[in-house]
């Protein structure tokens, strides 16, 4: 027969070590694994776009505004539970390139230029007029078929 202060003992260690385990953080890694020998191994003035890519891979995003960049970006971070993510570290490989491919500069940011962007609210707001339920549910009563909106009268098919 079991003993039931055993039991109750081992229920409790049980217990204290699932809510231990709770408080763990979870760490992940996002994007580009940084090897800084290949990093280092980029020369200005010596390789093009061909031997980058050869060497680091695909770029995690392109410059939109100048052609001329390559962005590289990597991030560990860490959360208890169900808590949003936070950056622990992070680093940014920039690579530039001159008009005919060649490397300009390779230059390494951290996480000093992280932003938070907080969404206002759960819609967008736009420009122009609100509408509400009823003119959504209403508002094309007697549009069908007026000038201009197609339908109605002239073209189409069918014999006469």
């Amino acid at each position: 027969m079991p003993n039931p202060t055993r039991l109750a003992v081992s229920a409790a260690l049980l217990a204290a070590a699932l809510g231990a385990s709770a408080c763990t953080p979870t760490r992940s890694h996002q994007g580009y694994v940084v090897d800084k020998e290949l990093v280092d191994a980029i020369q200005p003035g010596i390789d093009n776009r061909q031997s980058v890519l050869q060497t680091l891979g695909q770029p995690t995003l392109t410059s939109q505004f100048n052609k001329g960049e390559w962005y590289y970006v990597s991030r560990d971070s860490s959360n208890f539970g169900f808590q949003d993510p936070k950056a622990r570290t992070q680093m940014t490989l920039r690579v530039r390139f001159d008009d005919a491919g060649n490397v300009l500069g390779v230059d390494r940011m951290d996480e000093k230029l992280i932003a938070n962007v907080s969404p206002y609210g759960k819609t967008t707001p736009t420009l122009g007029r609100e509408r509400g339920f009823f003119e959504d549910l209403f508002g094309n009563i007697g549009t069908v078929g007026a000038a201009g909106m197609g339908g109605g009268q002239g073209g189409g098919g069918g014999g006469q």
